[in-house]
């Protein structure tokens, strides 16, 4: 786990926005409010319903999925690590929310519910977080009920710009090499980032049984003028308190020297410049 993130409560809040200016957090907070908004409006959530919010972090989708149904039902916050259930619960403590909600210590890949407990499953950027996919994705169809919904964001890193996209060759050191090494880390099977895309998740949702699952990819242009303190947070912030750095996965093909000089002739050039980036992601909406 790297220094500069000891949790993912930590994360969420600070590293989630490392390196971006104040217009882009708020354009960054707005995005993430209107994936809460899509993804519950697949989700339908009615009046007494088992909500199972997987994954929930600091509570984007479960607080909201708790005030459509002003507690008529539940709310199952559900994460693996500790720290973020107790920032939800200290949340729901000072807002004075005594019920319609439980609290859930558990991983995607093994459920602690029984089978057929919640009639829906609302989730972002959890499976990409996960080597293996196919067992978290039964796992949510297993405690689903007949005629209950997925519905979900994943981020799908290995289709986004690359650096050496945005990048001029004449300006860079070992370009070709770079790029090499960032094409591999990209399309390394064995890293949950980028070890899957929009036709891998229906797959894995077809094999768990979902029927004719919608699988939705939205890709997303933005263009901006790069600052200078941007970039070395782009290679040194961990995308995940488990993740090693973008840094760190260039180590794996460089000795440091090498890739400080990269990163520095990175700034250098991108520095003041304006870029455009595509990021792609899925919207799922899966019925069992």
């Amino acid at each position: 786990m790297s220094d500069i993130c000891k949790n993912w409560t930590e994360w969420l809040k600070k590293n989630r926005f490392a390196g971006q200016t104040p217009e882009m957090i708020e354009q960054t907070t707005k995005w993430l409010e209107a994936v809460r908004d899509v993804i519950l409006v697949y989700a339908e959530i009615k009046p007494y319903e088992t909500i199972l919010d997987i994954g929930c972090g600091t509570g984007l989708l479960a607080f909201k999925a708790l005030e459509l149904q002003e507690c008529k039902g539940k709310v199952i916050f559900s994460d693996m690590f500790k720290d973020c259930l107790d920032d939800c619960k200290k949340i729901l403590d000072e807002s004075g929310v005594t019920e319609g909600y439980e609290i859930l210590q558990t991983p995607v890949e093994h459920i602690a519910l029984p089978e057929s407990t919640v009639h829906k499953a609302i989730m972002r950027s959890v499976l990409v977080h996960v080597v293996n996919k196919q067992p978290a994705i039964n796992e949510i169809y297993r405690v689903l009920k007949p005629g209950g919904k997925l519905c979900a964001f994943e981020p799908v890193i290995r289709s986004n710009t690359r650096y050496w996209e945005i990048l001029d060759s004449d300006y860079i050191d070992r370009y070709e090499d770079f790029k090499h090494a960032e094409n591999e880390i990209m399309e390394n099977p064995l890293d949950s980032l980028c070890n899957f895309d929009e036709n891998t998740l229906r797959t894995n949702l077809e094999i768990a049984g979902f029927s004719i699952p919608e699988v939705k990819l939205q890709e997303v242009r933005s263009s901006y003028v790069v600052q200078e303190n941007m970039v070395r947070e782009w290679f040194v912030n961990p995308p995940s308190p488990n993740q090693p750095s973008t840094k760190q996965r260039f180590l794996r093909y460089f000795e440091e020297e090498t890739v400080e000089k990269f990163m520095a002739q990175v700034q250098e050039y991108l520095t003041g410049r304006t870029i455009s980036l595509k990021t792609n992601a899925v919207f799922i909406n899966a019925t069992k």
